[in-house]
């Protein structure tokens, strides 16, 4: 084992990237970016299951080298990605084996029960509860170290899998800070959707996927009737796409909200920071979340923030020291709790402050945080290999 984190080869197994950006490949990204920004001379093999090149966008350093698994058929990549990453395991054997993904744990237990390499994984959301196949299950009693990204996920994992609490650390998730700020309401949002410029506006910004009806929107929906009691010319904005969508628009039709529900359809990276600025609150009350970085980039934008009691939210809002958690499924609170936010009298006042709330989101889980957690696992795990 080398000395330092500097002379490490590190070996990182990724879903991907540079592609198709969920919570899972945020995260990832600002992970790569953190690790190669604290180890500069390190070496760097990627394995990337999905993708299939390489962008401008997301930097790397010279020495990296990528594989790319995703010019395979969906049938066979996952039997590809197995044999790239233990053969090169094999041949190159890696100081650490980073993986972000759990399902990637199997081939990591395998190649350290055959030659010692040490590997951590990274434990999200749904993936990591009820987990049910036992290779998983073995793979995590002897990973060196989990990363959960939120509280709420170590304690599942603590509670289902009866692991070593000293295995699990945390390392939540972060946010560009430099891409999301608070700005005025944007005159080209604002004419698209024909809004007035004091005009309440909600939003949500999701997948809207069959399996992710858990984020809430479904609550938001049922709760607006009761919102329009008291604001009549609310406007309800969800960013997203997915096979979720039609069944939505005949929610909307039965709860005859087709007046003021705007489905937004796919907004490009580029412009989301303008959609979290048109709103006045952010809503998304959701049950299965395991961390939720647009709760992130809305409290970047200084804006009051409203989410479930159930999940990985919790640690998102600081446990309500950033915005309101509600239960998710009562939509009377969900409805009584807007109305305060939109009619300034919610009794945390931080959320009124756009500078203060931003700044305080940056404190707690800004990138540079995020680095400085993500170096004291990787100092630690070398300082004891020289011992």
């Amino acid at each position: 084992m080398p000395n330092s984190p500097d002379s490490t080869l590190f070996h990182l197994w990724f879903p991907n990237i540079f592609g198709y950006k969920g919570g899972i490949q945020v995260y990832t990204e600002f992970f790569f970016r953190a690790l190669q920004s604290l180890y500069p001379q390190s070496r760097y093999d990627v394995f990337l299951k999905h993708d299939v090149q390489t962008k401008v966008d997301i930097p790397y350093l010279p020495q990296t080298q990528f594989h790319f698994a995703g010019m395979w058929s969906l049938k066979l990549r996952t039997l590809l990605f197995a044999a790239q990453i233990i053969s090169q395991g094999f041949q190159k054997r890696p100081d650490l084996i980073i993986a972000t993904h759990l399902n990637f744990t199997v081939a990591a237990y395998w190649l350290k029960r055959l030659t010692g390499i040490p590997y951590w994984t990274v434990a999200h959301g749904i993936e990591a509860w009820d987990i049910q196949n036992p290779a998983i299950k073995t793979a995590l009693h002897h990973a060196d170290l989990i990363l959960a990204v939120s509280s709420y996920t170590r304690d599942r994992l603590l509670a289902e899998q009866n692991l070593n609490p000293n295995k699990i650390s945390l390392l939540p998730n972060t946010f560009d800070a430099n891409r999301f700020k608070p700005s005025e309401k944007p005159v080209y949002l604002l004419k698209q959707y024909g809004l007035k410029p004091n005009q309440p506006v909600i939003l949500t910004v999701a997948r809207l996927a069959n399996i992710e009806r858990y984020k809430g929107y479904d609550q938001v929906l049922k709760a607006l009737p009761k919102i329009r009691q008291t604001i009549p010319d609310i406007r309800y904005i969800i960013v997203g796409k997915g096979s979720d969508r039609s069944r939505i628009e005949q929610l909307i039709e039965q709860l005859s909200l087709q007046d003021c529900v705007t489905l937004a359809g796919f907004v490009p990276d580029e412009q989301l920071c303008d959609y979290y600025n048109l709103c006045d609150v952010f809503a998304m009350p959701s049950k299965r979340e395991g961390f939720g970085i647009v709760y992130l980039e809305a409290l970047a934008c200084g804006k009051p923030v409203l989410a479930g009691n159930q999940d990985g939210a919790m640690d998102a809002l600081f446990h309500g020291k950033l915005g309101s958690l509600i239960n998710p499924d009562d939509v009377e609170a969900i409805a009584q709790t807007i109305i305060q936010i939109l009619q300034g009298t919610y009794p945390n006042t931080l959320m009124y402050d756009p500078e203060g709330l931003r700044q305080k989101a940056i404190d707690v889980f800004g990138f540079e945080q995020f680095t400085q957690t993500l170096a004291s696992f990787v100092n630690k795990k070398f300082n004891r290999s020289k011992n």
